[in-house]
This record gives structure tokens, sequence and C-alpha cells, in this order.
């Protein structure tokens, strides 16, 4: 019988530990928005002197730079659960209303992983590296039905992170302009030449 490898537990402690951090993070952000965060205010929500979340932390700026890789794993997790369509514009619509939900489902995430809420925060090397992952995934969906062009690339993020944006900015919790995107998508894919069948019916 093969013996099972030694659990490192102290490893597993310590990553609990800074999960445990990272939630009360997100909970400050949600609750007061990400400006608030501080050191102390987290330590205080789990119950922590503020000398050991140094432990885990060496900064403010660190523990933006774990929720900002936290968040784009979470992209990445449901891009690959996500099972695409072969037509073109439903394959499309999928992608940028996947986005487009998981964004406005979360403000204070949506901020921090997408503009430049904290002035002074620039995410790591590794905390950046699934945001381009999940961008090689979305090159790699645009390009299995056509779409390779860098400007054609361009077009689709500027539309749906402009209707994002506007969702957020003037009908949150609504679906003013999520119920757009069939429409958009239409006209997008109009503009790069896909073929149909049309997702919104002309009236």
């Amino acid at each position: 019988m093969t013996a099972l490898p030694n659990r490192d537990r102290r490893a597993e402690r310590r990553e609990a530990t800074r999960r445990e951090i990272l939630d009360a993070a997100w909970e400050i952000a949600r609750s007061d928005g990400l400006a608030a965060l501080t050191l102390r205010a987290v330590a205080e929500r789990i119950g922590m002197r503020s000398p050991s979340l140094y432990s885990h932390f060496e900064s403010k700026n660190a523990i933006y730079d774990g929720m900002f890789g936290q968040a784009w794993e979470q992209v990445l997790e449901l891009q690959r659960a996500t099972p695409l369509s072969t037509s073109p514009r439903r394959r499309l619509l999928a992608l940028a209303e996947q986005y487009f939900d998981f964004s406005v489902a979360d403000l204070p995430r949506y901020q921090l992983m997408n503009q430049r809420t904290i002035p002074d925060f620039a995410p790591t090397d590794e905390a950046y590296a699934p945001s381009l992952e999940s961008m090689a995934l979305f090159r790699q969906a645009l390009a299995e039905i056509g779409i390779t062009a860098q400007s054609d690339i361009d077009l689709n993020t500027g539309i749906v992170s402009g209707f994002i944006d506007q969702q957020l900015a003037n009908d949150p919790g609504g679906d003013r302009w999520r119920s757009q995107l069939p429409r958009v998508i239409d006209m997008y894919a109009d503009a790069v030449g896909l073929p149909g069948p049309r997702l919104r019916r002309t009236r």
C-alpha cells in the first residue's frame, strides 16, 4: 500500500488565513468602497492584531494585489466552465453576457479589475497573470469564429466595457444596457463580416 504524501498543515493554515483576510477586505470594499480599505480595518474585522497581519500582507497594496489576482481567477474559472456555441453570433453574445453579468454583480471588484480607482496601486506580475490568461482564452474563442484582427478585438472589448460602465453608472441592478446586448452584437458582427442568423429580429 502506497503511503499518502504528508500534508503541509502549516501552509494550509497560512493559505486559509490569507483567504480570510481577503474575504474581510472584500467585505469592507463592498460596504464602504475600495478606498476605505486599511490594514487596521481588515485586522479588526477578523480579530487579528495589525502586526500579525503584516506576516501575511506587508502593505495595503499587497492586499489589493491579492484581491486583484483572486478576481481574475474567478473570471478564468467562469470562462473554463462555460461551453461555447459554434454559432458565431451566439458565441459573441454568450461571451458578452458572461463578462457583463460577472462585472455588474460586484462594483468594487469590477473597479479594482478594470479601473484606476486606487491611484498608487499596480498589480504584480503574479496577480496580473490570470488576467493575461483570461484574455488569451477570449482571443482563442474569437479566433475560432474568424476574429483575429487586433482592431476587431479592441472594438469588441470597448463596446462591452462601455455597456458595463453605463449599466453600473445609470441603472445599477437593472437591465437597461444588458437588454441591448443582442442588438449591439448584431451590429458588431455585421461590422466584422460574421454570418447570421441574426440574434435580434428586425422590426
